[in-house]
């Protein structure tokens, strides 16, 4: 059975893009995904001949970055401030599955002691 060739592209991960298509599809100068890369904000993959390429997640995160720059942050406030939500959104995940969970056990108590 073979496998999709083009199923990668589907994976937010995957580093497909180039550098001259990334800041095309950003709406950036080349030098501000370098930028990025130099200061730790972005890591992109490096293919065998040392080109950088992005993936579909990596330029979400260059987005990120640049509205905040744009917004008159600093560079390094907006890695902060992504990070904050990201960090921000992760508990809220983790409390809605706290809470699913908290109601589910809940349930099965009242299930257990009706029946």
């Amino acid at each position: 059975m073979s496998t999709d060739p083009l199923r990668s592209l589907d994976d937010p991960d995957h580093p497909v893009l180039t550098m001259s298509q990334a800041a095309e599809l950003l709406g950036v100068q080349a030098a501000f995904l370098r930028s990025l890369d130099s200061a730790g904000v972005l890591h992109p993959h490096r293919s065998a001949g040392g080109h950088r390429r992005y993936s579909r997640h990596q330029l979400e995160l260059a987005a990120r970055v640049r509205g905040l720059l744009d917004d008159g942050h600093l560079l390094g406030s907006a890695q902060v401030i992504v990070q904050l939500q990201d960090d921000l959104a992760e508990a809220a995940t983790d409390r809605d599955t706290a809470r699913a969970e908290r109601d589910t056990a809940r349930q099965e108590l009242r299930d257990r002691d009706a029946g």
